[in-house]
Parts: C-alpha cells; sequence; structure tokens
C-alpha cells in the first residue's frame, strides 16, 4: 500500500456499514482522516458501529440526517447500494462533496497492478478463476480476489504491494463512483437488461458498465465478449487495446472455444468438456479468465491445473458431490428467475429441482420451457411454493412440497435416478427463511452429506 498522506485531517464522512463501509472506515481512519459514519442501523443492535466508536471513530445511527453534511466534509464514501437519489448523496453533490465508492478510495492507496472484471453475469466466477490462474505463475507476486465478490478491497490493498495483483469484483453500482480508478486489465463479461430499478434505464446501467474502461490507455486491456454485437460498438468507446472472447467462433477473437477446444491466439489449451463446472455461460467464464491470465504470463499447464481442479464459486453451481449415482449442485445464490434459468441451462441430464424462497410477486413464466425440456420432478418450498408448482402442472411433472432446504434433500433422491443431476436453484430469495443465500446453501450441502453419510 502507498504511504497516502492525501487523507491525513480530511474530514470524510462514510455512509452506510456493511462490510465495505467497516473497512472503508478503518482505513480512512488508519490514514489520519477525521472519519464520520453513518448507518441508519441503530446503534444497540449495530455491532459495526460499536466497534468503530471504539476504535475512535465518530458514529451517527439510527437514521441519515441531512444537516450533517453542513459540518464541512470534503468527501463521502458511499456505499455502493445507496442510490444517487438518496437526500444524503443529493445533498452532497449540492454541497460540493466528491462522493466515491470503496473500489475508488482503495485504488488511490493501492500501488499494486489491477485486474477489474464487471459484468451482468459470471463476474464472481471469473474473478476467483483469474485469481487462481495468476497465483500460478512462477516468480510473480500474489493475487489477490476482492470487492463485489465478499472481500472488501481497502483491506486487501493494505497486504497488496506493489509486486502483487489485486483483481476486483466491480459491480455498477461500484463502478457509478469510481473517478481515476485505472485496471491494466479490464474484463466485461456480458450485458443484458439488469438493476434498471436503481440505474433508471438499460442505457445508464451499460454507462455504468463501461466506466471500468474509462481511465484505460492504449497500454492496457479490455477483455469483452465478442458473441454479443452491442460489445462491437462499445469496444469503440474504450481506448484499451481490446481482446475479444467467442465461444460460437466470433471472427476476431482471441479466446476462442474451436473444435472443443479452449485455445488462445490460436493455440489449444484444453479440451472444453474436462472442464468441473457445467454450461455454456462457464465456458465464456473460463475464456474471459484464460485470456487475463495469459496476458498477465500464466503459463498453458497453470491455467489448465485450475480449471481441471475448479468446481465453481460456492452457491454459484456449485459441484457438492455425487451420491448413488446422482450428481449434486447447490445454485443458492439464484434469486431470481434469471439466475436460474442459467443453471437449468447447465445440464444435459434430467434435473431434479429443489425451488422456492421469497415471493417478491414477480412471474416465474420464463422458466416454463426450461422445466418443460430439463426437469424431472420439483421440490418446493417456501413462500413461492405454489408458483413453482403451477409450473411443474403446466410441465406435467411431478412435485412434493415441504418445510425447507434441508427437509427437500430426501424427497430430491427419492424423487431422482441414478445419472440424474440434483439441483438446489431457488428462483427467489432466501429471506422469508433464511438471513442470506449463503446461510440457505449451506444448509443444503450439510443436509447432502448427511444423507451420503446414512446412505454410506
Amino acid at each position: 500500500m502507498l504511504n497516502n498522506s492525501e487523507y491525513k485531517n480530511k474530514k470524510v464522512l462514510v455512509l452506510g456499514l456493511a462490510k465495505s463501509g467497516v473497512s472503508a472506515a478503518k482505513l480512512l481512519h488508519r490514514l489520519g482522516a477525521l472519519v464520520t459514519v453513518n448507518d441508519k442501523k441503530q446503534f444497540d443492535d449495530n455491532k459495526d458501529a460499536q466497534a468503530l466508536l471504539d476504535e475512535g471513530v465518530t458514529v451517527i445511527t439510527g437514521s441519515h440526517p441531512v444537516e450533517l453534511l453542513d459540518e464541512g466534509f470534503s468527501l463521502m464514501v458511499k456505499n455502493p447500494g445507496i442510490p444517487y437519489s438518496n437526500p444524503m448523496v443529493v445533498r452532497a453533490q449540492e454541497l460540493g462533496i466528491s462522493v466515491i465508492t470503496e473500489p475508488e478510495l482503495a485504488f488511490s492507496v493501492s500501488d499494486s497492478t489491477w485486474v477489474g472484471v464487471t459484468g451482468s453475469n459470471g463476474k464472481t466466477t471469473t474473478t476467483t478463476l483469474i485469481g487462481l490462474m495468476l497465483n500460478e505463475r512462477e516468480g510473480a507476486g500474489k493475487a489477490y480476489d476482492a470487492g463485489n465478490i465478499g472481500i472488501p478491497v481497502t483491506g486487501v490493498v493494505q497486504k497488496a504491494g506493489a509486486a502483487d495483483t489485486v483483481v476486483c469484483e466491480l459491480s455498477s453500482f461500484m463502478l457509478v463512483g469510481i473517478q481515476k480508478l485505472h485496471p491494466h486489465i479490464a474484463v466485461l463479461t456480458n450485458i443484458y437488461e439488469a438493476h434498471l430499478d436503481w440505474h433508471g434505464s438499460r442505457a445508464n446501467y451499460v454507462k455504468a458498465k463501461m466506466r471500468i474502461t474509462m481511465n484505460q490507455t492504449r497500454d492496457d486491456f479490455f477483455i469483452m465478449n465478442w458473441d454479443l454485437p452491442e460489445m462491437h460498438e462499445l469496444a469503440k468507446q474504450s481506448r484499451a487495446t481490446i481482446v475479444p472472447f467467442s465461444r460460437k467462433g466470433a471472427a476476431g477473437a482471441r479466446a476462442t472455444l474451436t473444435d472443443g477446444w479452449l485455445c488462445f491466439d490460436g493455440e489449444q489449451i484444453m479440451k472444453a468438456d474436462e472442464l468441473q463446472i457445467p454450461g455454456d455461460h462457464n465456458i465464456e467464464n473460463a475464456l474471459a479468465a484464460i485470456a487475463a491470465a495469459k496476458l498477465s504470463g500464466t503459463s498453458n499447464a497453470a491455467i489448465v491445473d485450475v480449471l481441471h481442479r475448479f468446481t465453481g464459486v460456492k452457491h454459484r453451481i456449485q459441484y457438492v458431490e455425487t451420491v448413488d449415482g446422482r450428481k449434486v449442485y447447490n445454485d443458492s445464490k439464484a434469486t431470481n428467475v434469471e439466475a436460474s434459468t442459467v443453471a437449468l441451462n447447465a445440464f444435459r441430464q434430467p434435473i431434479v429441482l429443489l425451488a422456492g424462497g421469497l415471493d417478491r410477486h414477480l412471474p416465474m413464466d420464463d422458466l416454463l420451457p426450461l422445466v418443460k425440456q430439463h426437469v424431472r420432478a420439483m421440490v418446493t418450498f417456501g413462500e413461492t411454493a405454489p408458483l413453482m408448482e403451477a409450473l411443474a402442472h403446466q410441465a406435467g411433472i411431478p412435485f412434493t412440497r415441504t418445510d425447507n432446504v434441508k427437509t427437500a434433500v430426501p424427497l430430491a433422491f427419492a424423487a431422482s435416478q441414478p445419472g440424474d443431476v440434483i439441483l438446489l436453484s431457488p428462483a427467489a430469495a432466501s429471506w422469508d427463511q433464511y438471513p442470506n443465500f449463503e446461510v440457505r446453501g449451506d444448509e443444503f450441502i450439510d443436509a447432502v452429506t448427511q444423507y451420503a453419510e446414512k446412505k454410506g
């Protein structure tokens, strides 16, 4: 980390805590800033705020008082999820206070090389693969995964030095709040319609994603999905050297799927069917990661080693184990229809689907063709169980309702046959029964392990 004096005695407001806010506040305090944190959660129930107060940080909780901004702050570090329509953010901008997100703060004190990864889908898998591949390089520094992957980057940059690489997953929310962040390698996995309630329009969403390349030069690289025609036009907005990848044989691509092989610049690296993670989308993620790894000097042997042993990011079509001839996958992160669509398309084998969760009163109709095509039977739970059962009824497949993920596991095995896939892909958030999708996924994994031990 750079010995940065830019923040010494500077009045900074950290708006919203969670992991990234706590980490940003601690870094700023370490750098000598006069830090105030403001979080909506009441102080008595706010362990993060209590801990920061003990460290000497000024803490204001329970509400977002706009008048607080009259105290002469020169910088606001905003939680990425807080929209720019928030009264605190609006007032900060009216007062000329610079508003950034946590990755921008981290970059300003980092002397590491940065790889930035964004996209509508595949960000976490691609980020993870790149980090694993870069850590296989001989004679190179360490690669650190960070960002939207769930690891605050302001913590990582305090460990990463000039010889190291920060591989940072960047959400559209984060990217709106950057100013000077400059990845040497940027990756855009894909762009679909997402987060329009936050961004206001698809055009704004795309504009946010493209901020990942706004500070790049021709000495940098921008890896893009060349199978999407929109990317060909967006590439013209970047000054970086464009490195296209293609699963479908798009002309000009450098990372390709060719005759069943994953290739870079025409050189065969590995057969695609040797990937441990299923689905066409994961072929694309692997191609993007291969491009970043090759541009960073990683050997083919190291890339192959990573792809042979990588079984998926936890809770994202994660291979769990094979029990009684059934392959079991945990896709608890599928908190909406779009994510479950990706999961159902990832398999050619018949699927017994475990699905259900928080009812956001959104339609499930887009799943029907995939349920008809791929699903043998369904086990449902949670508030959306009736919606999932309606799909099963329309598809003409059997279904069973149960209490939760744990009780769903033995029912799924009973409804399956050897050679089938048992897939937890809820198509709904977890909050009707679980604190988060991680807890839901962990309960599923534990239940599968217990079932396997009993069969033992």
